[in-house]
């Protein structure tokens, strides 16, 4: 994958919703936002509207739908009042609507992604995808569903094996067109780990780099995403990560990595 085609989100899961970020992350070349119908306790649509309405249309935004505040549902009159909600709360309807972790009501998978087929057809979106944190569930279920325009995956050095080859299964199956990555570093990005162990060898030789940026870099490649949503606050780190986006990874590096995870998780299964 060429390097031009890696682009960052800004994830808007526990980031705060501030006109500044907003401002930084345009400046910054950061046009992604991803979002969900239930973040920010189900406000975070009417947020953005609320800090930067003038902004918005400066901005793709994907957004999910399956959970409400009664739990996770992917019936076909929720999810699609959800989208409607979702339109009317932001002054515009999202670029994406993606199936959120699906996995947690496999039964209705099947008809949830059928009524997101159909919202797209409709103009409530202009592409539809599936965003799965565990996507094994899904490849022990029985259906057949229009191809996704995108599945969302978890992506980095902290996702274990069984994961990331689910989800590469998975997406052969869809035949979705796109791979988008998220969490790369698992929802904690200052964790110590990510100082204390050199992955410097997994960027091709000569270019210096941070650890955050070697495993934003490294995330790219892991499972092998054209976008990568990465949640901060902070201007600075959005910076680095962008920065992040251009660096080359060494392929033959993530290969062995690839087959010492799953050596491990057949030792340990």
């Amino acid at each position: 994958m060429r390097t031009t085609d890696r682009r960052i989100a800004l994830g808007l899961y526990r980031t705060r919703h501030t006109r500044d970020l907003l401002e930084g992350a345009l400046e910054l070349g950061v046009t992604d936002l991803d979002t969900a119908f239930n973040y920010q306790h189900f406000g975070s649509h009417q947020a953005l509207a609320t800090v930067a309405a003038d902004l918005l249309p400066a901005f793709s935004i994907a957004t999910k739908v399956g959970y409400f505040p009664e739990g996770h549902d992917l019936g076909v009159r929720r999810l699609q009042m959800a989208i409607e909600q979702s339109a009317a709360a932001l002054g515009r309807t999202a670029d994406t609507v993606l199936l959120h972790n699906p996995e947690c009501s496999a039964a209705g998978f099947e008809a949830a992604c059928c009524a997101l087929a159909r919202a797209r057809e409709a103009g409530l979106c202009r592409t539809w995808g599936i965003s799965t944190w565990n996507p094994k569930p899904l490849l022990d279920s029985a259906w057949e569903v229009p191809s996704p325009d995108v599945i969302m995956v978890r992506a980095g050095l902290s996702v274990p094996a069984t994961v990331l080859d689910a989800g590469e299964q998975l997406t052969e199956r869809l035949g979705a067109r796109q791979v988008w990555g998220m969490s790369p570093f698992a929802g904690n990005a200052a964790d110590p780990i990510w100082t204390q162990i050199d992955t410097s060898h997994f960027l091709e030789p000569g270019q210096p780099a941070s650890a955050l940026q070697v495993g934003i870099a490294a995330a790219f490649a892991i499972p092998g995403a054209v976008r990568l949503a990465v949640g901060t606050s902070r201007i600075d780190h959005l910076a680095e990560s962008v920065q992040a986006s251009s660096l080359d990874v060494n392929a033959e590096t993530v290969k062995q990595y690839r087959m010492l995870l799953r050596r491990r998780a057949t030792v340990n299964g």
